[in-house]
């Protein structure tokens, strides 16, 4: 529990609301890392494509979700993971326009994506979302809390 706790106190002093405690060096062929992150963190939509990577995420502490868009930015699945359960983990396919939103303070997640982590290729970002850090981003992300709340997991 020492590391969930200083990862999500990590992420509760942070500017971005969010902190990694990874577990691997940047050219390993697989990335693992511990993910924290408060409710009120944006995450921007992005995907992970060219190179094509596959990402796993897991609950260990907390509640998240993912939220996958169509190539329009219309919000098409849902998937809620929880430390406990009934769902834990969501596995996002390469080239899904994806982001998670956590729905619980202090949710931790387990992270497994592949690597190497180049910076430039790494992520790829939703042209359609605004900015980490801007007023636009508060507000993509206060619209999409309040889809996540009313259930909608179709656009």
């Amino acid at each position: 529990a020492g590391q969930l706790a200083r990862a999500s106190g990590d992420a509760a002093a942070s500017p971005r609301r969010r902190s990694i405690l990874r577990f691997h060096d940047h050219d390993e062929a697989v990335q693992r890392m511990i993910n924290a992150i408060e409710p009120d963190s944006y995450v921007r939509p992005h995907r992970h494509q060219d190179p094509d990577k596959t990402e796993l995420f897991l609950a260990l502490q907390g509640r998240a979700c993912m939220c996958r868009f169509d190539d329009d930015g219309r919000l098409r699945q849902t998937v809620e993971v929880a430390a406990a359960g009934p769902n834990r983990g969501v596995e996002i396919p390469p080239g899904v326009w994806h982001c998670m939103v956590a729905l619980e303070p202090a949710t931790v997640l387990f992270e497994v994506i592949e690597g190497p982590f180049t910076a430039d290729t790494h992520k790829h970002y939703a042209p359609w979302a605004p900015a980490e850090g801007s007023d636009a981003g508060a507000g993509f992300l206060a619209a999409l809390r309040e889809r996540i709340r009313a259930g909608a997991d179709a656009g």
